[in-house]
Formats: C-alpha cells, sequence, structure tokens
C-alpha cells in the first residue's frame, strides 16, 4: 500500500513527465523537419539541439536556474509581468524535464522523417496537394510512429530525470518531489530503506509500462501507414 508521500511523488512524476513531453512536442517536430531538410546551420543545430545528452544534468539545471531564477533578469520578468514562477515549483520541474529529453523526440522525429520515400511527396504533389495538404496527409501520418517512440522515450526519460529537476526545482514534497527525488530522500532518512524500496519497484514497473506501451503502438502505426501508403509507391 503506498502512502501519501509515494502517491504524491508518483502522481507528480507523472504529470511532470506528461507536460514536459506534450508542451516540447511542437518545437521537436518542427526542429526535426528543420534538421531533415539539411541545408546550412544543420550541423550547428544539430549540435545544439543534442548538447542536454552530453552536458550533465546538474549542468542543464544550473544554467535554467541562472537564466530563469527570480533574480535573474528573463526570471525576473516573467514574474514581475506574467506572475509566472518556474524555479521551485513543479512547472519548473516539467521544463528542466523538457530540457533533458527533447534530443530523444527531435532524433526519433528526424528518422523517420528521413525514412519517408521522397516519391510519395512527389506523387502526392503531382495529385495537386498543397504543402500543407502534403504535410497532413502524407508527411505527419508517416512519421507518426517515429513521433509516438521518441515521445514514449522522452516520457520513460523525463519520469526518471534527478539532475536537472533537483537543481532547477529542488526537492519539495508535493510541488517538485518526483519519484527519483523521493528515493533519494527516502535514502537519506534513517529506516527508509523500504520505502525506497517501493518507490524503486514503482518507477521500474511505470517506465516498463510505458516502453511496451509504446513499442506496441508504434508497431501497430507502422503496420497501418504501410498498408496505406503501400499502393503509392
Amino acid at each position: 500500500m503506498m502512502g501519501e508521500v509515494e502517491m504524491l511523488a508518483t502522481l507528480l512524476s507523472l504529470k511532470v513527465a506528461a507536460v514536459a513531453v506534450l508542451g516540447s512536442l511542437p518545437f521537436a517536430l518542427l526542429v526535426a523537419t528543420r534538421l531533415a531538410r539539411g541545408g546550412r546551420g544543420t550541423l550547428i543545430l544539430d549540435a545544439l539541439v543534442h548538447l542536454p545528452l552530453v552536458l550533465p544534468p546538474v549542468v542543464v539545471g544550473y544554467l535554467l536556474l541562472i537564466t530563469l531564477g527570480t533574480q535573474a533578469p528573463l526570471g525576473g520578468w516573467l514574474k514581475e509581468m506574467l506572475g509566472l514562477r518556474l524555479v521551485f515549483h513543479w512547472t519548473g520541474a516539467a521544463l528542466a524535464a523538457a530540457v533533458v529529453t527533447f534530443p530523444f523526440q527531435v532524433r526519433a522525429l528526424r528518422l523517420a522523417l528521413e525514412a519517408i520515400d521522397p516519391g510519395l511527396h512527389r506523387a502526392a504533389q503531382s495529385l495537386g496537394l498543397s504543402p500543407w495538404a502534403r504535410f497532413r496527409r502524407v508527411t505527419f501520418p508517416l512519421a507518426l510512429p517515429g513521433l509516438l517512440a521518441g515521445a514514449i522515450t522522452a516520457f520513460a526519460a523525463a519520469l526518471g530525470e534527478f539532475g536537472a529537476i533537483m537543481t532547477f526545482a529542488a526537492n519539495i514534497p508535493g510541488e517538485t518531489q518526483t519519484l527519483p527525488l523521493a528515493i533519494y530522500s527516502a535514502l537519506q532518512t534513517p529506516g527508509g530503506e523500504t520505502a525506497a524500496g517501493r518507490l524503486v519497484a514503482l518507477a521500474i514497473a511505470l517506465a516498463l509500462a510505458g516502453l511496451l506501451l509504446g513499442e506496441g503502438a508504434a508497431r501497430h502505426l507502422r503496420t497501418r501507414t504501410g498498408q496505406t501508403f503501400g499502393s503509392l509507391r
């Protein structure tokens, strides 16, 4: 039976991961489309996008803190003008998770976009479809398995994010304490090994469930889109 702290940490982790993925997904699609097209500046943009993968998460959290903290110019402006405070708030945890997991979504989407047969675009263009119609009826459906795979991977990674959230949003029970932070707190508490074990098992179960559901859905979408567009090849 989960205690109140464990329940709050679980629900908060799910909320933070969901907001992180859904909030960054449109930007990931835009960036992946730009990278798939290639051209000038692609190398630099690709390096910047994947920088969070090679930086320590604590560094990412620190950069967010000095940029969006209440004492920082941008963070202070957001708080004063819009009443938006990210630091030490669950929205800040979601932002930190989004930044760290953003490359997973971009990479999966880029690979899916680059794998699309150019002949399908030419066939759609010959039928008189506008660029927006081609994207909506050809590009997006074919990229959907990659989008879903990237979103699921990012969601699972966001559930496990620790360093960036700890640095930027802190470890506040009921506010920013996600599952990894709750596990850390339990391990720092005398006699907290049992609670930590339950949280670890829960984190593993959530990650496995997400990955299995995502893989199953991605396979289904690949099969369906392959059948739909097979006649155009």
